[in-house]
């Protein structure tokens, strides 16, 4: 209640009038100590007034007095109810209820039990196949859900206005408001007749009770933006009473979806502390914090509301586990309180609650209390809920700024104590380590000729996952493959935050290098393994890929005659069962050889085949089995050696000689040959001409000549020997290749 004519209202009264009849209440003492009334309940006889026809029902007007010194008694609030019907008593017979009891088992993670209740199957595993239970998730406030008639079932809520001011307006200022409860029935004209049963039964204190709080904030939904890259760094801020808890150094950066995953206790007195605000603020480092948006929940009506709104009946009653029982009283002591609540006689089991046992778990409760959870739930109550409640701006109240899933605990201390609370902590990834080996491949694309025509490819190959690029790692280079085979022996290890109970990696990165703090990202565990000419003046020249998924990994061909394009027919399509033995993570280490493609006027070409090695380490195994990337220490695990290349893997221009070797002699062997044999002839000729005889005798002469040709006859005679050893020596090599060739293509 607000101050009037500057003094404030201490000692107030409610006047109830409906045509000419009156009723007031006792007066409040002191409302700072107890806003409640001592006396809860009055009974105001219209008699002859209120006619059957709502159209013609006169209003019910509230109005608040307080008492003053002096004898002063203002008006200082009041409200009119012109609509009565909803207050009409309506006796509805309670039915019986059949009982029964089942056994469900408790569930392993409270978000996969949240995702499986909001239908986001693919986070929560295979939580649904093990029929474990779910929650109630409510698109709205939980006052809003129509069953639950806005639970006010136990009282409203009316707004108390000033009334006319000074000139005779009606003033629309609230100053206050009124809770309360209305019942009306006939009352027969026969004074004989006895007057039916009080309707308002079973009522509580009306003195302040102290309570503990717990609220339990899951994620937010599409938040208004409040920073420039569109997004905003929100955090959570509490007010209850004057209690104010600040969340500020847990926000969330970089989102307008943000999973929170926290939960708040704060201990406070209703009614005094009734109303509870939850607030979205985003976080700035240089400016004031900005306000995204707030709720504000009536706990005292969640409290007081037959529907149990205060704490939600889960499906089953567990004494351990995850799914522990939280609240304060038992299902059977519910039920007693709810049937004395609907005036109906308190429930019963025979033969100790043993009789419809189906089935036991190690953490259920008793069998008595499980039918009286399972009798509870055919009662209309709050189930265990998650609620999503608009947050609204006090500069735009009529705008959404976006939505909380929450839901709150209301623990009178009175009580006991409660059950533990759910840790809905957000998932903590576990690290890994995907260990890939290469060892070989073939049938690569040759993609370059050589400057002695020869088609051939400087093969690497390059690995990475989608999302971390800034870890791509590469083998060395094979030079000069020929027949498209390459050798490797070479390891990359790539690291990565891996969520099992959502099978996806989480990724943290700046997505600017001026960005304040990171970005998360939730992506598929997949990998990315590509095939490259090696080109040292121009780009390189792109061959294959084959993108593996680890979750639904292809599985390799032990041959690499086996490995054809076919096996990329069988990865998985959307919507279909998840196959937890094609999992790597479940598999561990695979071994075999994979086709990679490329693509050609729309077709996919085999550009190759690699073998690898792929292999997933936690880690504690990482610890306990270390290697390290490529050939580096530690080199174990399995240790890897050089590979056996052959010899005409290298690179021309840091090898002159084998260049000469391999290169320009093998290709133009028998040209030299002849050059060489051609050069010896010329020289021949031309001793044999400067040594012809020009001023000599002719006998002489003819025995020089004789002479000459004898020598020349030797020379040609060992320029012979010479060309037939070379002859048979290149003969064998021949034969030899032919039959090395031969060999291997058996």
């Amino acid at each position: 209640l607000k101050k009037e004519i500057l003094a404030p209202v201490s000692s107030p009264s409610l006047v109830v009038e409906c045509g000419e009849e009156r009723v007031q209440s006792a007066v409040i003492r002191n409302i700072k100590k107890s806003p409640n009334f001592p006396t809860n309940v009055l009974l105001l006889k219209a008699v002859n007034s209120l006619p059957k026809d709502e159209m013609y029902m006169p209003p019910i007007v509230l109005k608040v007095i307080d008492h003053r010194p002096f004898g002063r008694k203002p008006v200082v609030g009041q409200c009119t109810i012109t609509s009565l019907e909803e207050f009409r008593c309506n006796h509805d017979e309670v039915a019986e209820v059949a009982m029964s009891s089942k056994g469900e088992k408790e569930a392993i993670d409270w978000w996969s039990k949240f995702y499986a209740s909001t239908g986001e199957h693919e986070k929560c595993g295979p939580y649904l196949e093990k029929g474990y239970d779910i929650l109630k998730v409510f698109n709205c406030e939980l006052e809003d859900v129509g069953e639950y008639k806005g639970l006010t079932d136990f009282c409203n809520t009316f707004k108390l206005y000033r009334g006319k001011n000074e000139h005779g307006d009606d003033d629309p200022t609230v100053v206050g408001e009124f809770k309360g409860a209305f019942k009306i029935y006939p009352l027969s004209d026969d004074p004989a007749v006895p007057s039916p049963p009080p309707q308002f039964k079973e009522l509580p204190e009306s003195g302040p009770q102290e309570c503990l709080i717990r609220i339990y904030v899951v994620r937010g939904i599409d938040l208004q933006p409040k920073d420039n890259n569109g997004l905003c760094d929100p955090y959570i801020k509490i007010s209850l009473g004057k209690t104010i808890i600040d969340d500020r150094d847990n926000y969330i950066p970089n989102t307008i979806n943000p999973v929170f995953g926290r939960m708040f206790e704060a201990s406070c007195f209703l009614p005094q502390d009734k109303d509870l605000k939850i607030s979205v603020y985003d976080f700035d480092l240089l400016t004031h914090d900005e306000k995204v948006g707030e709720t504000v929940i009536d706990l005292e009506n969640r409290l007081l509301s037959h529907f149990g709104s205060y704490c939600g009946l889960p499906q089953t009653y567990c004494i351990s586990g995850q799914n522990q029982w939280r609240d304060q009283l038992k299902p059977s002591q519910i039920l007693q309180n709810h049937a004395r609540l609907k005036g109906v006689s308190p429930p019963r089991t025979e033969d100790n609650g043993n009789t419809l046992i189906f089935k036991l778990h190690q953490h259920l409760g008793p069998p008595s209390e499980r039918i009286s959870l399972h009798v509870l739930r055919t009662q209309g109550l709050v189930p265990e809920h998650v609620e999503t409640r608009t947050l609204y701006s006090t500069f735009q109240p009529t705008l959404s700024q976006g939505s909380l899933q929450i839901w709150v605990d209301v623990f009178p201390k009175s009580l006991g104590v409660p059950g533990p609370p759910f840790d809905i902590s957000p998932r903590k990834p576990k690290k890994y380590a995907l260990r890939v080996i290469v060892w070989n491949t073939t049938n690569v694309i040759l993609d370059e000729t050589s400057i002695t025509g020869e088609h051939m490819s400087d093969i690497y190959v390059k690995g990475w996952m989608p999302g971390m690029e800034e870890d791509k790692q590469k083998t060395d280079v094979h030079y000069r493959s020929l027949d498209g085979d390459g050798n490797f022996n070479w390891r990359f290890v790539f690291e990565f935050d891996y969520l099992p109970a959502e099978q996806l990696c989480l990724v943290s990165k700046k997505e600017h290098f001026w960005s304040l703090d990171k970005t998360e990202f939730r992506i598929p565990p997949r990998l990315i393994i590509q095939i490259w000419d090696n080109d040292k003046f121009s780009l390189d020249d792109y061959l294959g890929t084959v993108e593996l998924d680890m979750l639904h990994l292809i599985t390799p061909a032990k041959l690499s005659e086996k490995c054809s394009l076919h096996m990329l027919d069988n990865t998985p399509k959307s919507g279909q069962k998840f196959d937890h033995s094609k999992s790597l993570f479940a598999q561990k280490s695979v071994k075999g050889w994979w086709p990679c493609y490329i693509e050609k006027d729309g077709r996919k070409e085999l550009g190759g085949k690699v073998e690898m090695t792929l292999e997933i380490v936690n880690e504690e195994e990482s610890e306990e089995r270390p290697a390290g990337k490529g050939r580096d220490e530690p080199n174990m695990n399995p240790k890897l050696n050089p590979p056996n290349r052959p010899e005409t893997s290298f690179f021309w221009f840091t090898n002159p000689c084998k260049t000469l070797k391999f290169i320009v002699w093998r290709r133009f062997k028998w040209l030299f040959i002849g050059l060489i044999l051609l050069i010896l002839v010329l020289l021949f000729v031309g001793i044999l001409l400067y040594s012809l005889p020009v001023r000599r005798s002719l006998k002489k002469a003819a025995v020089s000549t004789v002479s000459q040709i004898t020598v020349c006859y030797i020379m040609a005679m060992m320029i012979f020997k010479l060309l037939k050893k070379y002859l048979f020596y290149f003969l064998a090599e021949l034969h030899f290749n032919e039959n090395s060739e031969a060999a291997s293509m058996r």
